[in-house]
């Protein structure tokens, strides 16, 4: 099965929304393994650059990324997407 990574921008956004986000994302891709990039397990103080590090090495199991609406307003999504590019991996679209 093909695996999919989600970039979403997640600063200002309750645990509900991100999921309920996830969620309706990962309906848009039923043949596609989700790649569970939302980190839960951490403290408050982790900083940003640390969830940006752990996204790239799941992003580089990705056969395909997504990005969701606003992603080119977030400089983690930014730097998500660039790398895509870069490597490769597909980059998949909702028209």
């Amino acid at each position: 099965m093909k695996k999919l990574f989600i970039s979403q921008p997640m600063r200002d956004k309750t645990t509900d929304e991100i999921k309920a986000q996830r969620t309706k994302m990962g309906e848009w891709f039923p043949n596609m393994e989700i790649i569970d990039s939302f980190f839960t397990d951490v403290t408050h103080e982790t900083k940003p650059l640390w969830y940006l590090g752990e996204s790239l090495k799941l992003l580089s199991q990705a056969d395909y990324v997504y990005f969701s609406e606003g992603w080119e307003k977030y400089r983690g999504c930014k730097i998500e997407h660039e790398c895509a590019e870069a490597y490769g991996i597909d980059i998949l679209t909702i028209e």
